[in-house]
């Protein structure tokens, strides 16, 4: 996973309340089994016609959208089911961060497990940037270091819990933080008694 430090690219406004994981992905496109190639179904259902079509008038399709690198949207965003394909589908389509005025705890965490930042500013602030990424080339800047977000005439500070801060700054998921214990991890294994139960790998034989 890539360190989060700053972001600064064009937003796309979606200005609505709500948005539930089965809206950001929905549930037909859970049996896939690779963890890549999410993006194309980000926000399926509204982005496509009941054919199939790409939705001329859904946001994400206009051309002038391509390449913006933070989503900002209405309260309570990724309530519902968890599903990391949820973060997963919001990054791979292109998107590096998330403001919010709320996220879903669930959809919180997994989004820092995946290295997608979401940022909770308040309502007033979030209605200001929605404002102002209507118009297309708008950029603003989210500081994970100074915790700040940047635009035009904005400057806001924004709350962020300290271990996940810890882990995007070093570019770590969970199993990374673990990894960081590898030495100790050895020394306990070298260390336990052989009379202990164990595990094998496939294939091999016990002793």
């Amino acid at each position: 996973m890539r360190p989060v430090t700053t972001i600064t690219g064009r937003m796309v406004p979606l200005d609505r309340s709500d948005v539930d994981t089965d809206q950001i992905i929905p549930q037909q496109f859970l049996k896939r089994i690779e963890r890549d190639g999410y993006g194309e179904f980000l926000f399926y259902n509204w982005a496509h016609t009941d054919d199939g079509t790409p939705s001329s008038d859904f946001i994400i399709n206009d051309p002038v959208r391509q390449g913006a690198k933070v989503l900002v949207t209405g309260p309570n965003f990724g309530c519902g089911s968890s599903r990391e394909h949820a973060p997963w589908a919001i990054q791979q389509w292109g998107f590096d961060a998330v403001i919010t005025p709320s996220a879903a705890d669930i959809f919180r965490n997994n989004s820092s497990n995946v290295g997608l930042l979401v940022v909770e500013l308040p309502q007033e602030v979030v209605s200001q940037l929605v404002d102002l990424a209507a118009t297309p080339g708008a950029e603003v800047t989210i500081d994970l270091e100074s915790q700040t977000v940047t635009a035009d005439g904005i400057e806001e500070h924004f709350d962020f819990d300290p271990t996940a801060k810890d882990r995007l700054l070093r570019g770590l998921d969970p199993i990374g933080v673990t990894l960081t214990h590898e030495e100790l991890i050895s020394a306990h294994e070298q260390a336990r008694d052989d009379r202990l139960p164990t595990t094998v790998e496939a294939g091999a034989s016990t002793p």
